[in-house]
Order: C-alpha cells, then sequence, then structure tokens
C-alpha cells in the first residue's frame, strides 16, 4: 500500500503492447465511504475481473474507482471463422432436389448458401490467460501510478489546508479559555449591582445566598472539561495528519468529537463573546468535515 495522506479523487491512464494485444486503461476515482470498485471490460475479458480488482485493493483502499479497459489486437484478427462444409453440402444438395422436383429454371448461387447463417460462422479466438494478464496488468499499474500520484498531490494541498484551519481553532478555543474566567466575574458584578438595587428598594439579602448563587452559576458554565478535550482532539487531530495509514475516517471523527465539545462549550457558556468564538468554530469544523470526507 503506498504511504502519505491522499486525496479520494484522481485520474490516470495507461497503455500496454505485447505484439499481440494493445491494452489501452483509463481509471477515475472520486470520493466513497467504502471501496467501490466499478470495471468497464469487455465482456470477453470477465474472467479477469477479480485479478484486476485484486490488484486495485492493494493500492486503494478508499473511493469509488472507475476503470474502462480497451483491447486491441495488433497482428491478427481476434475473431475465428469456421465454414461448416458438410451442412453447406446438405443445404446444396436439398436445393437440387428442389429445383429438379418442382423443374425450377434456375441456378445454386453461393448467395443461396450463404442465407443459412450456420454454414459461415465466427468466434473469438481462446486467449492465453497469461500473456493477456501480463499485458494488461502492465497498463493498469501505469495507470495506478499516475491516479496515486494525483491522489498524493490533492492529499497534500488538503493536509496544509486542513492544518491551517485546526490553527486557526485553536486560536479562537485559547480564546474562549481567556474569556471563560471573566463571564464569572462579570456575572458577579451584575449580580451585585442587581442586589444593590434591591436592598435600595427594601429587601434583605445576605452574603451566603450570594455567594452560593455565584458558586452555582460558576458551576453550571464551567467549561473547562471541555476546553481541556478540545485541545486534546486538536493534538490528536494533528498526530493522524501524519499517520502513514488511510485516515479519512479517523479525520471525520475527530471532527465529529470536537463539534460535540464545541456546542457543549456554547451551551453551558452562556455569554455573547464566547458564543461568537463558537459559531467560528463550527464554520471552521464544517469546512474540515467536507474536507475530511474526501481523504482516503
Amino acid at each position: 500500500m503506498d504511504s502519505m495522506m491522499k486525496s479520494m479523487t484522481g485520474f490516470g491512464r495507461g497503455e500496454s503492447s505485447d505484439g499481440i494485444h494493445n491494452f489501452s486503461l483509463e481509471i477515475k476515482t472520486v470520493n466513497h465511504r467504502y471501496n467501490d470498485i466499478v470495471l468497464k471490460i469487455p465482456k470477453y475479458l470477465n474472467y479477469l475481473e477479480e485479478k484486476i480488482k485484486r490488484r486495485i485493493k492493494n493500492r486503494i483502499s478508499r473511493g469509488r474507482v472507475e476503470v474502462y479497459i480497451n483491447l486491441e489486437y495488433i497482428s491478427e484478427s481476434a475473431m475465428e471463422v469456421k465454414v461448416d462444409i458438410p451442412l453447406a453440402k446438405a443445404y446444396k444438395a436439398g436445393l437440387e432436389i428442389v429445383i429438379d422436383q418442382l423443374d425450377i429454371k434456375d441456378e445454386i448461387k453461393l448467395s443461396h448458401l450463404l442465407c443459412h447463417s450456420e454454414i459461415i460462422t465466427s468466434e473469438r479466438k481462446e486467449m492465453d490467460e497469461d500473456t493477456t494478464w501480463d499485458c494488461l496488468s502492465n497498463a493498469l499499474d501505469m495507470a495506478l501510478d499516475r491516479v496515486i500520484a494525483m491522489r498524493e498531490e490533492e492529499g497534500t494541498i488538503l493536509k496544509k489546508d486542513m492544518e491551517s484551519q485546526i490553527l486557526k481553532i485553536e486560536n479562537m478555543i485559547i480564546e474562549i479559555e481567556k474569556r471563560s474566567p471573566l463571564v464569572v466575574e462579570e456575572y458577579k458584578e451584575k449580580l451585585k449591582e442587581r442586589i444593590e438595587e434591591l436592598l435600595d428598594e427594601g429587601y434583605n439579602l445576605d452574603d451566603e445566598r450570594l455567594n452560593n448563587e455565584i458558586a452555582f452559576f460558576a458551576d453550571k458554565s464551567d467549561i473547562n472539561e471541555e476546553i481541556v478535550r478540545f485541545k486534546s482532539h486538536i493534538n490528536q487531530f494533528l498526530q493522524t495528519l501524519e499517520e502513514k495509514e488511510p485516515v479519512g475516517r479517523k479525520l471525520d471523527f475527530i471532527i465529529q468529537e470536537m463539534n460535540r465539545e464545541i456546542n457543549t462549550i456554547g451551551s453551558k457558556a452562556n455569554d455573547l463573546v464566547i458564543g461568537n468564538h463558537v459559531i467560528d468554530v463550527k464554520s471552521e469544523l464544517e469546512k474540515m468535515r467536507e474536507q475530511a470526507q474526501n481523504v482516503e
């Protein structure tokens, strides 16, 4: 299996000739949840279908792979013509009887015999499987090399984009982390202002009740655990980008986990500034999710 992060989009052509066969082959790949291989080949090559699929699966682990194969014979026709002489003689004898018995003034011509398709037939010559596969596999490998090169090139671009986006998200999370303690302080100040208003109006409120209210709010709006987990997901995401195995599904899963954490942060924080950061993070995560869906 080829290493390096790849996209699932690619295209490649391959050709091979051995003096008998001339194979031309095209491979097109697009994103797909699984490894879906579709072969468009002449029926008389169907016996090679499993070999072709195995060769592709050894190189491509995920995505829809469409393969178009064309075969031309160079030295001679692939068809063999057979003539059934005994049958032709029998038809001729039958026609002579008809002419004689019905006293028809006519001659038997070749065209009369050719009306019967059984006399001259054609069928495809038996192919040597090993020779055919050797030539076809050369064209297949050439096309696969080019497809994978394109997938690696696009994968490198995707990787750089996602590294840039995850850095943006990390900076946003840092801003949320800085803002988090201020939320409790601002709530405390607003609560004090409200209490002073109530005291002016004659209400009697004790400090213990005030402290309990602040502690309850602080506990309810505490997002430290979510921030710690989110940062852990960021590190895991960056490490996954460096892995040599196909990582598309893993990246998609990590993004789902980051989405879960940022949604919890948004619902717990109860703060406009943090809420705006949450929206920005979710927007970047959505872009990354779309990109991850095109990673092998």
